[in-house]
């Protein structure tokens, strides 16, 4: 099926997305791959399939498609000197488009191991790939192209679908009951009920009907965690920015290495739409980038990442220890590194599991962005996290009010962010308010806040509430294992046993390791949870050296 022009997405060279590779770049690709003419109609590589190859157009046309042979809408087209493929052919997903020959010609095909290599070999050609394929991921993210959700907004199965596919930034397209006039019709061709959802369309065949999180990501792609006999040497449990740079590390210094995350990659910084502080990103990075380009530079060096594969309990024998998913020990290793992060802490209000996912949320990332499109927001929190969400969602929301407890946020939030804060018209900062009560039916319609300084009560209409109120440690499934502080965080570097004093970021356990927000007394900073990943691994060697394990 040929696609009509009115078919055709327009979709720019946004920041390299469709780059060429000059004569140079296809000689050297050349000596890792193969040549081959090509016909119309040839399909290169198939919507749902592994992408098994990187493929350079020498000559001809090729057009990249989503819905081949059905509803068929057409991303782009590529010519000679123009590269296929996007960011699942580096982190070992499905595509989620098909690319086809529309004009005979010639194309050159490299093995996709043989480009992993080369992307982290060739520094200049490495990154003309990896920056083309993060911006097609972002095209097709904001093209709503991928797998189709159908479902009810007031769904906890769809929201947590919906919430998976965002934090990992997998396209999809969500089709809600209660807006979309097409769902009705889509359910009765796939002979479904509303009260058969949610459910999941793959490759346009094929139905899911609300899958768990873990079926969803075999279909797509993901690794799923598996038990094996074999004790790696590391183990990390998260994938935040400190689980992410153990991994980097430890992998580079030729470790058998595994990281486990119970969500996404890329912890509560995944979720930011701007970190503007980090070292070496003078224009900022969104923090699902950063975790983008950390899983494929871990996944280089030879880590494997597992997600979704929530740790529920750290089981110390003989020599090792092992890794506890869904009852079953899915990883034994020598040296484990706890990087599982905080959570957002909840509010103190009546009844807040009611509107929880349909009106109150705990991260700003796409998905939470469609729920309140040209609707009035409110943010409670006065730190960065706080700051960065009321930035990212002014944009699509009619107004933006800040709740902030005291009084000021200069001693709370970097200077940069609530300079800019200042600087951005619809964002309005009430200091020293507070929220009591939240009001609607089925969903969010408002909220009851108090001035503490005046004890006047307010009433602020809104769709969407933001919570960003501090954060508790994610240790509930190591209560009794490691030693934790009053308030939940792992205590690491302190007191003795019979095997010594703690090395400083070590547990109780040895060989055992704590890192990033997890940490009692870390700095919650990307820059510093980066940094105790990396020292982690610089103790997991010298662990090995006393205990002869290497």
């Amino acid at each position: 099926m040929t696609a009509s022009p009115a078919d055709v997405v327009q979709t720019p060279d946004l920041c390299g997305a469709y780059p060429r590779l000059d004569e140079h770049q296809i000689a050297e690709l050349s000596r890792h791959g193969e040549r081959r003419s090509v016909s119309p109609g040839d399909i290169l590589h198939r919507e749902g399939e592994q992408l098994r190859e990187f493929i350079v157009i020498l000559q001809g046309k090729v057009a990249v498609v989503e819905g081949y042979g059905a509803k068929e809408r057409t991303i782009a087209v590529h010519g000679t000197g123009r590269f296929l493929g996007e960011l699942g052919l580096l982190t070992g997903q499905a595509g989620f488009v098909t690319a086809v020959v529309r004009e005979p010609g010639e194309v050159l095909a490299v093995p996709a191991d043989e480009i992993r290599t080369i992307v982290a070999g060739d520094p200049a050609l490495g990154d003309l790939i990896l920056r083309s394929y993060l911006t097609r991921r972002t095209l097709l993210i904001g093209l709503d192209a991928g797998f189709r959700i159908i479902g009810s907004r007031y769904s906890p199965d769809a929201r947590r679908l919906c919430e998976f596919a965002a934090r990992n930034r997998i396209p999809h397209r969500w089709i809600d009951l209660e807006e979309d006039e097409a769902a009705d019709a889509l359910l009765r061709e796939l002979r479904f009920s509303p009260h058969d959802t949610p459910v999941v369309i793959w490759r346009g065949d094929q139905v899911l009907r609300n899958p768990t999180t873990a079926e969803l990501a075999k279909t797509i792609g993901l690794l799923a965690p598996a038990s094996s006999a074999t004790v790696c040497d590391v183990v990390v449990v998260g994938a935040g920015p400190a689980g992410l740079a153990a991994g980097v590390y430890a992998a580079s210094d030729g470790l058998t290495t595994v990281v486990l995350d119970a969500v996404a990659a890329g912890g509560q910084a995944g979720t930011s739409s701007r970190i503007e502080n980090y070292l070496g990103f003078p224009t900022g990075i969104s923090g699902a980038e950063l975790a983008e380009r950390a899983v494929i530079q871990a996944g280089k060096f030879g880590a494997r990442l597992t997600v979704p594969a929530e740790a529920s309990e750290l089981e110390p024998r003989e020599g090792h220890y092992g890794i506890i998913v869904e009852g079953e020990c899915a990883v034994k290793a020598h040296a484990v590194i706890i990087a599982t992060g905080a959570r957002y802490r909840k509010l103190d209000v009546p009844h807040l599991e009611k509107f929880e996912g349909s009106g109150v949320y705990y991260a700003a990332t796409p998905f939470e962005l469609r729920m309140c499109r040209r609707s009035p927001v409110v943010v409670v929190g006065g730190g960065n996290s706080a700051g960065q969400a009321a930035l990212y969602l002014n944009g699509n929301a009619s107004s933006v009010r800040m709740l902030v407890r005291g009084g000021d946020v200069h001693g709370s939030m970097s200077r940069y962010l609530a300079d800019e804060i200042d600087r951005t018209p619809g964002i309005e900062i009430m200091y020293c308010t507070e929220v009591r009560e939240l009001l609607g039916d089925r969903t969010l319609q408002a909220v009851r806040a108090q001035n503490t300084r005046t004890g006047e009560l307010l009433e602020i209409q809104t769709s969407a509430l933001f919570v960003f109120i501090g954060a508790e440690p994610h240790t509930e499934w190591l209560k009794g294992t490691v030693p934790l502080d009053d308030r939940g965080f792992i205590v690491t570097g302190q007191g003795t046993s019979p095997w010594g004093t703690p090395l400083s970021l070590e547990t109780g356990h040895m060989g055992v390791f704590a890192v990033g927000d997890v940490r009692s007394g870390s700095v919650k900073r990307v820059a510093s949870a980066v940094g105790e990943g990396a020292m982690a691994v610089r103790l997991v060697h010298e662990r090995f050296t006393t205990t002869g394990t290497q």
